[in-house]
Order: C-alpha cells, then sequence, then structure tokens
C-alpha cells in the first residue's frame, strides 16, 4: 500500500478532496491523508458538501499540518496550490517522490451559490481525472525519477 499526502496550504479544501477521492478510488493500493503548512483548523463547508454529492465520506477530516506526518512515511507527495508548491516541504518528506497538480481554489470564489458550486464542481472534477489517471500508472514499479515526470504532467490536465 502506497501512502500519499495531499498538501494544501490551509487544508481545508482541495487538499481534502484529494485525499477523499485518493482514498476512494485507490482503496486497498492507496493510503491517502492531506495536510497544510499553514493549516487554518477547520474543513471548508463546500468540500465537504461536494463530496456529500458525490457519495464520497464527509466525516474524519481534519485541517492539520504537515508536522503531523513527521513519523508517518510518505511515498508520493502532492502539491495542489501554487503557495504549497513554493514552499520548502518539512526534512522527513525529502525520500518521497513530489509532484505539484495546481487547481484553482473554489473556497475563493464569489458570486452566486450556483457560481460558487460550479467552482466545487470543477476542482472536483480536475481533482478525480488526475487521481484516476495517476491510477493507471505501474505505481509500485515506477523508478522514481518517471514517476515524478509522470506526476507533473499528469498535474498538467484540466477536466
Amino acid at each position: 500500500m502506497l501512502n500519499i499526502l495531499v498538501i494544501c496550504t490551509g487544508n481545508s479544501c482541495r487538499s481534502v478532496m484529494g485525499e477523499a477521492l485518493f482514498n476512494h478510488l485507490g482503496q486497498g493500493r492507496i493510503k491517502a491523508f492531506s495536510a497544510g503548512s499553514q493549516p487554518i483548523g477547520r474543513i471548508n463547508t463546500g468540500a465537504l458538501a461536494t463530496l456529500k454529492r458525490h457519495d464520497l465520506p464527509t466525516e474524519g477530516y481534519k485541517s492539520q499540518s504537515w508536522e503531523e506526518f513527521e513519523d508517518q512515511p510518505m511515498d508520493i507527495v502532492i502539491t495542489v496550490c501554487d503557495n504549497a508548491a513554493g514552499e520548502t516541504c518539512p526534512v522527513y518528506l525529502t525520500k518521497a517522490v513530489r509532484a505539484h497538480w495546481g487547481v484553482s481554489d473554489p473556497g475563493h470564489v464569489e458570486g452566486t451559490e450556483d457560481e460558487k458550486i460550479a467552482a466545487f464542481e470543477q476542482t472536483f472534477s480536475t481533482l478525480k481525472l488526475r487521481v484516476e489517471k495517476m491510477l493507471e500508472l505501474p505505481l509500485e514499479t515506477m523508478p522514481p525519477e518517471q514517476l515524478t515526470a509522470e506526476l507533473n504532467a499528469i498535474g498538467q490536465l484540466d477536466s
């Protein structure tokens, strides 16, 4: 089983949706977690509503620091926001394969309720596409350099 850490600065929205998708779609193959470099301490209600619309679990998530995983070996670390991509990851994550999958933050969208829902759905759809493409790869046997290149290429895909 591969351990994957999905990182975003606040760990309230995109990283949580990524964690949920990895755990749902990669059952038996992946154990995913999410964390933030500067967690805000709560999960975005729009992210939870999006997970619920897609029949994914909405319980058990928490906005937490990446320091919580200091004793948990990670195989792959994926950043999903530009802020976290530019930050220096803690030294204990240096052995993990790293990739960047920047996606827009639906939590900051202004507008009508329908526009906000559409923004969450777009982010969810993009993350789902990327997770599905990643799970098509022979993750367990790929050399780290090739896996990094493949994962970064997947990070360019949009739904």
